[in-house]
């Protein structure tokens, strides 16, 4: 009953009191760790999504019994957020400890972490999910926010606005990487390309007569926006909207004025 307790006021898998299980020991399943086990989850979950995936299933994959993963972790949600730092683990950032700052420009970091953040969520859709509902202190997860706050803490910002930067712009390709690799499962689960789903998805919504007013309004934007390719106008929609963010930072430092 006490362990019980223990576990559900655990909110984390890198909290866990006990040490972690490594490799093969007395007892345990032969050729299985738990760096072995979360590099399969992670390609059971970029696979076939996170609503099928199941312990089950993965003990499967591994071609053990569900009771030998248990032996490397308590639950399924230690599993899957083993995986959600494992993916930030994909990420090339630098070393916090020994790169410096002083050659480059905040303007460039900052665009940089933002594209290879929203590559991230692209390529796993899973993701977005997951980063909602940890608590995202492992090691990669933790390396990824250190980069984050060491580059808009070179901006010029006041102090106290810069959790609100850090929000605009990562909130955003959180949005905007989510929505585009769902829309590119969506696709693949049709098994059509994102073009020709896009091309479906307008054809079916100018057929809706309640649809196709608000559609209408909107071609001139759309011709505007540019892209013969539905990526071409992912990218260009990202660029801009970064290329927004980044100039209302430099205008809010303006407006701060010179720090005393």
């Amino acid at each position: 009953m006490a362990r019980a307790a223990r576990q559900s006021l655990r909110t984390s898998v890198w909290l866990e009191e006990k040490p972690r299980r490594g490799a093969r020991g007395g007892g345990q399943p032969s050729g299985l760790d738990r760096e072995r086990i979360t590099e399969a989850t992670v390609r059971l979950l970029d696979a076939e999504g996170l609503a099928k995936f199941s312990m089950r299933r993965l003990a499967a994959e591994l071609n053990v019994t569900a009771m030998s993963v248990y032996w490397y972790v308590d639950t399924k949600d230690d599993l899957l957020e083993l995986a959600l730092d494992a993916a930030f683990g994909e990420l090339d950032l630098p070393d916090t400890d020994t790169d410096t700052d002083e050659d480059t420009d905040w303007r460039d970091d900052l665009r940089a972490l933002a594209r290879a953040y929203r590559g991230l969520l692209v390529r796993h859709p899973w993701l977005s999910p997951l980063i909602g509902t940890y608590v995202n202190i492992g090691p990669n997860s933790l390396h990824f926010s250190r980069q984050v706050q060491r580059i808009v803490r070179r901006t010029g910002l006041p102090a106290h606005g810069l959790v609100a930067a850090i929000s605009a712009v990562f909130q955003f390709v959180y949005g905007f990487g989510t929505t585009e690799g769902h829309f590119i499962a969506r696709s693949a689960a049709f098994g059509m390309s994102p073009d020709d789903y896009f091309r479906h998805a307008m054809s079916s919504v100018t057929a809706s007569a309640e649809a196709a007013d608000i559609v209408q309004d909107s071609a001139e934007l759309m011709e505007a926006r540019g892209g013969d390719t539905v990526e071409e106008m992912w990218e260009r929609d990202f660029e801009f909207a970064l290329d927004l963010l980044v100039a209302g930072i430099e205008a809010m430092v303006d407006r701060a004025g010179p720090t005393p």
